[in-house]
């Protein structure tokens, strides 16, 4: 497993052999309020986080959105877990699953996504990560979010088909938008190149 820093790219394709699923994981926590009635509050909130997934063809442009409110892609390749709205517990909080031989040829990107649509800020969260992991289970790259802020949305990595491999990268962009689709400029911006 490699774990990558910010802006940092690795091929999967050579992290896991006959690549063909592939999952990306999710995982957060609420921060723990700090100051004086925090414990008269019980010093945690609910996290409501929302992994999304842009795919894009190779100018940026939208092919299809998967997110809570669509849960699979129209070509049946991309699929949600559904959503997660405290961030409670360990392990991954939302997945989304990416069966790669049936993206269509015109699928250049997966961008995936996070934001908050209740509004709640990433100064409000811990311990922000994405995985990925292949049709073994085998994790082959994860991302560990360090940033916190006033930001609700963040572009936190994508996947870019490269002649025949898959290239990871981790980007942490943060931005505002409270839905994947308030994103869009920013998501294409930072990973189309």
């Amino acid at each position: 497993m490699i774990s990558l820093s910010k802006n940092q790219t690795v091929s999967l394709s050579k992290e896991s052999s006959a690549l063909s699923q592939l999952k990306f994981g999710l995982g957060w926590d609420p921060a723990k309020k700090k100051g004086l009635f925090s414990g008269l509050l019980g010093g945690k909130g609910d996290i409501d986080l929302d992994a999304g997934c842009v795919l894009m063809d190779s100018t940026g442009n939208k092919i299809d959105i998967i997110w809570f409110q669509q849960l699979k892609s129209k070509c049946g390749a991309v699929n949600h877990s559904g959503d997660n709205l405290t961030g409670e517990g360990d392990g991954d909080d939302e997945v989304i699953s990416v069966e790669l031989n049936k993206l269509p040829s015109s699928v250049e990107y997966l961008a995936f996504t996070v934001n908050s649509f209740r509004g709640q800020t990433f100064n409000d969260v811990d311990n922000a990560f994405c995985r990925v992991v292949d049709q073994t289970n085998k994790e082959l790259a994860r991302y560990k979010l360090t940033e916190q802020g006033s930001h609700t949305g963040i572009v936190i990595a994508s996947l870019r088909r490269n002649n025949g491999n898959w290239d990871f990268t981790a980007h942490g962009q943060a931005c505002r938008g409270r839905t994947i689709a308030d994103m869009q400029n920013d998501i294409v911006a930072t990973v189309v190149r």
